[in-house]
């Protein structure tokens, strides 16, 4: 069942021009975590409605490992045929950056074949292909080949000149930005596994930073553009419909920042 929204995502904090010079206007706070409310709110969320900071961070954290179910890497391939199925066309999946929509049996390496994108790059922790980190699903999408390579491990940021095959995506020699249409859901995924991964099981603790060469620490930028998409690009109904799928019949967890795109501000 799809989340049912009550009120707006976010919460604007409104600040008054300043008309004198000296004056300085006062920090605006994290907005409450409670500012949506979803039908999960009573019972998966329930820890962790009304915090905010590292309190909010460390409940999610709790809830969204707690009983996780863990698949194959070779399983991510008909796992992907279904949260990434296009909704106006069944026998085809949606492509993250260029937003193609290609058939589900054109899954492979070679050119003109969609495959699994890892949003947070393998090498910033070098986590691998494991059951994990390496195949959760909430950041694996399904990609073009050849514009997943041009992706590589670069972290996210703005600018960059355009990307062959994903109109709208740009890239430099150390960041990556995606058309407007996935900007939101980049943040949403990249911020899923900084809460998620904590170091407490085995793998590295994931971390967003301000940094566009990460190399293979365990960290992934930039967090101040990450949580500007966050914003611009809020949840859609296939984000929604993907949550759903990966909750009831993969990894049995949700990516709480689709539920609750304002705890992005709320954490960080």
């Amino acid at each position: 069942m799809s989340v049912v929204r009550i009120g707006s995502w976010k919460v604007w904090a409104a600040t008054l021009a300043a008309t004198l010079v000296g004056i300085t206007l006062p920090a605006v706070t994290a907005t409450p975590a409670s500012a949506t409310t979803t039908a999960y709110d009573s019972t998966y969320y329930k820890n962790a409605i009304g915090k905010t900071g590292t309190s909010l961070k460390s409940s999610l954290h709790t809830i969204i490992s707690g009983q996780t179910t863990k698949i194959s890497y070779d399983a991510v391939w008909n796992a992907l045929k279904t949260t990434d199925q296009d909704p106006a066309n069944t026998s085809n999946v949606i492509l993250l950056y260029s937003g193609t929509s290609r058939s589900k049996s054109l899954n492979g390496g070679a050119v003109g074949n969609w495959n699994r994108e890892h949003t947070w790059a393998q090498s910033h922790g070098n986590f691998g292909t494991s059951a994990g980190p390496g195949t959760d699903l909430h950041h694996l999408r399904a990609a073009d080949v050849q514009v997943n390579s041009t992706r590589g491990n670069k972290d996210f940021d703005n600018g960059g000149s355009p990307v062959s095959g994903a109109p709208g995506s740009y890239t430099d020699s150390d960041s990556f930005e995606p058309r407007d249409a996935d900007k939101g859901d980049v943040a949403r995924m990249i911020l899923y596994m900084a809460v998620r991964y904590e170091g407490d099981d085995a793998w590295p603790d994931l971390e967003p930073n301000e940094s566009t060469s990460n190399g293979s620490i365990p960290f992934h930028g930039r967090l101040s553009v990450l949580k500007q998409w966050n914003e611009q690009d809020p949840p859609s109904a296939f984000e929604e419909r993907r949550n759903d799928v990966i909750y009831n019949t993969y990894q049995h967890n949700r990516n709480p920042f689709i539920d609750h795109p304002e705890w992005i501000e709320a954490i960080w």
